[in-house]
């Protein structure tokens, strides 16, 4: 568990403190994430009945068929890959175009498996800018080959819904576990799937209070000497813990600088 690898990268994923969110979840019935992204915590949880959505159609389509047929999705990474190795940094850009014209899933992990350290970016009209990563081929075909088989297995009690988050946790019920990894406060507006309206997400977390759910939220943090955390009103949760995930990697690739990060989890139990 400790070496657990991201299927698809993801801007944001929590490879780094899943397992300690993990270890601070409650008993719990179903297990909810409405905001998968890299899905980092499902992974962790493998939960025996699930929910997890997203607003991005492309990444859900991708959860669905590494959970259905992940040897299909391992031959299409393949032959993009292959491609890559054969043709060089023109291939990138046509699979991006390809991409942004028609949001094909296998486009969409190629892409976050091959663009500049990982780092996923949609500029505001939902088109994927991130450039190629010219000093590396990519994650090997025949590494990505078991991971995608073993995230496969810990994903088959999971339903993925694609929509907005309140969308897809509508059934969630007294006794069920909430996982929240919303766009952060502070990158709002920023990116095409980095909005969210603050507000409404704060009557959400009321919703879930009301409703007995449980849940565990992580925000805005902290970096070095510089706290980027949100004063979330204190009667939506218990406890706010500070959990380390590394360095910054925006601050490494845009700085070329090393600075611990620290990330705020909220818990209502």
């Amino acid at each position: 568990m400790k070496n657990n690898q991201p299927a698809i990268k993801w801007s944001g994923g929590k490879r780094n403190s899943a397992i300690a969110i993990f270890n601070h979840r409650p008993p719990f019935n179903r297990y909810y994430e409405p905001f998968v992204g890299g899905g980092a915590v499902a992974y962790v949880t493998a939960p025996t009945e699930g929910v997890c959505g997203d607003i991005c159609k492309p990444l859900i389509q991708l959860y669905d068929n590494i959970q259905n047929n992940h040897e299909k999705v391992y031959e299409e990474y393949k032959t993009r890959w292959d491609r890559l190795q054969n043709e060089g940094h023109t291939a990138f850009g046509k699979i991006r175009n390809n991409f942004n014209r028609n949001q094909n899933p296998d486009d969409l992990l190629f892409l976050s498996r091959t663009c500049i350290n990982g780092l996923i970016r949609f500029n505001k009209k939902g088109e994927f800018n991130s450039s190629l990563h010219l000093t590396r081929k990519g994650i090997n075909p025949s590494r990505l080959k078991a991971i995608l088989s073993d995230w496969s297995k810990r994903l088959q009690g999971i339903n993925f819904r694609y929509g907005d988050y309140q969308d897809t946790s509508y059934d969630i019920k007294a006794n069920d576990f909430a996982y929240l990894d919303p766009p952060y406060f502070h990158t709002k507006g920023r990116y095409y799937y980095g909005t969210i309206d603050y507000e409404r997400f704060l009557n959400y977390l009321d919703l879930l209070n009301q409703k007995n759910v449980k849940y565990a939220l992580s925000f805005d943090g902290k970096r070095v000497d510089r706290d980027y955390s949100v004063n979330i009103p204190k009667e939506l949760y218990k406890r706010h813990l500070w959990l380390p995930t590394g360095n910054s990697s925006f601050k490494k690739v845009m700085e070329k600088k090393n600075e611990p990060v620290f990330e705020s989890l909220y818990l209502n139990y």
